[in-house]
């Protein structure tokens, strides 16, 4: 609970207006005051008012403070009594006085006397910096909440939200009545209401208010800023505070693990019909009907309300993703709003924040768009991944569109009036090219753009280190063969015989070499990344969740999406083959797919080759984070572990018998790592100092 050490006074009371308007007053008079002596000083010279720094009672045994007034050339005396006050008071000077309690009499004394009041955090933070002392209009102990702007939802007890708005002041802290964009965080003691959801939308970190009393714990550390992420973090309201969850047509895993997930996150859950319940997540692709009436405090959702509030880190708003009541007027128009799939999206994400602040007042609105049902012409089903008019442009719609994705696709392809051998493994080849770009675009539309996308509510889901860890060449593989498939499509619709096929891929053998080999030889890398990620991080896990659910991803998962540039040049090669066979020998192209073919076979040496060398540098990694006293030169470019031997040593001296021997057989030298019974140590050496 809170340091007993500050209690608000009675002219505290006050304080519960919006200080930011009296703070910019402040600031106005300070600047006409400065413009009035500029323009005095025709007529005659101001004074010169110097500052002096009073030492409270106890503030002034304490050495490091009179060291740090001493390096800041500011004078400075000491004051034990209210007695002493009326004989300091000077003209000459402004006086700062320095106050270890903010509790005491004197300080309320002081206070009501209007006099300006610091901690002695402020004076040593302004030596450290080499700052002058800060000018502040009420009592400032420390600067750990200096340009933080708050705002206050759910307190009933006024003594409490007294106490928590005079603490934030004695920290540096701003007050407003309202939460708008400049509000820096949200102190809620519930988790309903106007500004909360007005806070939820806008990404504004919402906190408990044990926060802003921790903060004033840790009062006395220099340098130390209550808005430091590792700090604030501990203190944030979990999606799932206030909420009691039930589960409704899952699976005996799926709910186990979403049941974890709801603690996790700060709530809590019983069975299914419980009256105590305050939400039913409902599995709307198995549930039809529900078991029972539910009550009308009862919240009956789709489970896409649960993994979009984890995602965000905070709790969404229940009305966009009910049950029962998907088609509102509300919906319709906030998701016209929202949605990412409209040409203009870039010009309404700007419009973001002043049109959320506003349909919050209209109705419980969740920043976060419920998944729209698409409609048969743009979805992405397994069976419609073979159709050569399922191209990246008319399926792929959300987001920022890549370059190469912004032209537009021919609706049809001509078919000439007999189709060959040759033509129908072109087509098929072509369709498969389309397919997976599409798939390509997905990988980066779906998953790589949000994740890097600034401003994320709730922070970045994941580090830049893990984002390019997991995604890696995608990117440029994408580029690769989005120009593949234009120049398949080209030839596809001004279809000759005689057209080659096989100079598409020879034009861009070089940039396959270049893009392939940093993604395949890393894949399992990536895999391991998500796996991890999604263990640990219980926000991208209800990304993945989200994402993968939707059409565009045809229930495959996010590794399962990512393989498909393993599996990709393999598959080209033997249509390749398989287009050499329809090709007659009199035709051009026959022996320009033979050298495609072969500098796809390069391709994927070259990524092999890459691989086993990879492996062979991380084995040597191994050995050397592995064994103690490991010699630095053993790391070499050229060198690779061929074998691992595990051996027990039979000496001529029975203390010698029975010591751990490891043979480590590199492609140049043999070396040995021997472990003592006797000393307990372990000792790394080549095979000629081991055989001395």
């Amino acid at each position: 609970m809170a340091d007993d050490s500050v209690l608000p006074s009675p002219s505290e009371i006050t304080s519960l207006a919006d200080s930011s308007v009296f703070d910019s007053k402040v600031a106005e008079m300070s600047k006409e005051n400065l413009c009035l002596a500029s323009t005095s000083n025709v007529d005659e010279e101001m004074p010169q008012v110097e500052a002096r720094v009073i030492m409270v009672q106890d503030a002034g045994k304490q050495e490091e403070l009179l060291k740090a007034l001493k390096e800041m050339k500011v004078p400075c005396v000491k004051m034990d009594s209210m007695e002493e006050f009326e004989s300091l008071d000077s003209p000459e000077f402004e006086n700062i006085f320095v106050v270890t309690d903010f509790q005491n009499s004197v300080f309320n004394d002081l206070y009501k006397a209007d006099c300006r009041i610091v901690g002695p955090p402020v004076i040593l933070n302004c030596a450290q910096r080499g700052e002058p002392l800060p000018f502040s209009c009420r009592p400032l102990y420390c600067t750990s909440m200096l340009n933080l702007v708050l705002c206050f939802t759910g307190f009933r007890k006024k003594e409490e939200l007294v106490k928590l708005v005079t603490l934030v002041h004695h920290m540096g802290g701003v007050i407003r009545k309202e939460c708008n964009s400049k509000v820096t965080h949200l102190v809620a003691n519930c988790t309903q209401g106007e500004k909360f959801r007005v806070a939820v939308s806008l990404g504004t970190p919402i906190m408990k208010p044990e926060w802003i009393y921790k903060a004033w714990e840790r009062r006395n550390e220099q340098c130390f800023c209550a808005a430091v992420d590792d700090f604030r973090n501990e203190f944030k309201v979990p999606p799932f505070q206030d909420c009691i969850l039930s589960f409704l047509g899952f699976s005996d895993e799926e709910k186990h693990s979403m049941e974890e997930m709801t603690e996790m996150q700060g709530g809590s859950y019983l069975p299914v019909g419980d009256e105590r319940c305050t939400h039913l997540i409902v599995e709307e692709n198995t549930v039809k009907d529900l078991p029972f009436e539910p009550s009308k405090k009862l919240f009956v959702v789709k489970q896409e309300w649960f993994w979009g509030s984890i995602q965000m880190d905070a709790r969404a708003g229940e009305t966009m993703y009910l049950y029962e009541k998907a088609n509102t007027p509300e919906l319709k128009k906030s998701v016209s709003l929202l949605s990412l799939s409209t040409p203009n999206s870039n010009r309404k994400r700007r419009r973001l924040k002043e049109t959320l602040a506003q349909l919050s007042r209209e109705t419980d609105l969740s920043p976060f768009p419920p998944r729209k049902r698409p409609s048969a012409e743009h979805s992405l089903s397994i069976g419609s991944l073979l159709d050569i008019s399922n191209t990246p442009e008319s399926s792929i719609h959300y987001g920022e569109t890549p370059k190469s994705c912004a032209k537009s696709s021919r609706s049809s392809t001509p078919v000439p009036p007999k189709q060959s051998a040759r033509w129908q493994v072109a087509k098929e080849l072509y369709q498969t090219e389309s397919n997976y770009v599409n798939i390509l675009a997905t990988i980066i539309q779906l998953f790589q753009v949000p994740l890097e996308e600034e401003g994320q509510r709730g922070g970045p889901i994941l580090a830049p280190e893990e984002i390019k860890t997991i995604f890696g060449s995608i990117p440029d593989i994408f580029d690769v063969h989005m120009k593949i498939k234009d120049d398949l499509e080209d030839l596809i619709a001004n279809w000759d015989e005689s057209r080659s096929i096989g100079d598409i891929f020879l034009k861009y053998a070089k940039d396959l070499v270049k893009t392939y080999p940093p993604f395949v030889n890393f894949f399992e890398m990536s895999k391991e990344m998500i796996i991890k990620c999604e263990k640990q991080k219980p926000r991208f896990h209800a990304f993945l969740k989200i994402n993968q659910a939707k059409p565009e991803c045809g229930r495959q998962s996010l590794v399962e999406l990512l393989i498909r540039p393993v599996q990709r040049l393999p598959s080209v090669a033997l249509l390749l083959n398989d287009l050499k066979k329809h090709t007659a020998d009199e035709n051009p192209d026959k022996s320009t797919l033979e050298k495609a073919i072969g500098s796809l076979k390069e391709v994927m040496t070259h990524i092999n080759e890459d691989k086993r060398k990879t492996e062979a540098q991380k084995q040597i990694f191994d050995v050397v984070y592995e064994v103690d006293g490991c010699p630095a030169n053993l790391l070499s470019s050229h060198r690779s572990l061929v074998q691992r031997v595990e051996t027990v040593s039979l000496g001529e001296h029975p203390c010698d018998r029975g010591e751990q021997v490891t043979l480590f057989l590199f492609n140049d030298c043999l070396e040995v790592n021997l472990y003592s019974l006797k000393f307990n140590t372990a000792v790394f050496c080549d095979l000629p100092n081991y055989l001395k």
